[in-house]
């Protein structure tokens, strides 16, 4: 499965095919067509897979009774963690998340990841420590900034010290911090 993630992130879905992730497997096509049915599947699979993995990641430890700001600090921490250990998948997870190869269930899968920051940053809005913007918006800005950083890290454009991420950590909650 680490091939056809590696493929998918690289190619994208529709410019992968199931010969191609065999000769990068090293094995036959049809060992592939005994366990998944056909690339839609697979594909599945691999979504739900890597969006659990990344949830259970955030939901692992998650300080509920700790302050907003110690919360997100175990977002970011997790992001980071969940990136490091599984460097393609962020990337997969972010130019599939509304492909129409995806059904229900990893629909449900990512579903639940969005409910999970839409949560925090809801909470963070009742308690008067993030900025009243629609939560939407606050993962966009959290979310669609980490990839970026994430994406510049892949190509080898920033090494990922931690007085770096420490830093980056402070300006992204400076984005969605309530300022008084």
């Amino acid at each position: 499965m680490s091939s056809a993630l590696e493929l998918f992130a690289e190619r994208g879905y529709d410019a992968t095919t199931i010969p191609m992730i065999a000769t990068k497997a090293g094995v036959g096509a049809g060992t592939i067509y005994r366990y998944f049915e056909n690339k839609e599947v697979l594909g599945n699979k691999i979504f739900q897979g890597y969006v659990d993995i990344f949830t259970e990641t955030i939901k692992s430890g998650f300080p509920h009774e700790d302050s907003i700001r110690n919360q997100f600090h175990h977002i970011f921490k997790s992001m980071v963690y969940f990136t490091n250990e599984q460097d393609q998948a962020l990337y997969f997870i972010k130019i599939h998340s509304g492909a129409h190869f995806l059904n229900e269930e990893s629909h449900s899968s990512f579903q639940c990841l969005l409910d999970l920051f839409k949560n925090f940053f809801d909470l963070g809005k009742d308690r008067k420590e993030i900025k009243q913007l629609p939560s939407s918006a606050l993962i966009a800005i959290i979310y669609g900034a980490f990839l970026e950083l994430q994406r510049l890290v892949r190509i080898g454009e920033l090494v990922p010290e931690a007085k770096l991420l420490a830093d980056v950590e402070e300006s992204f909650w400076d984005a969605v911090r309530l300022h008084s």
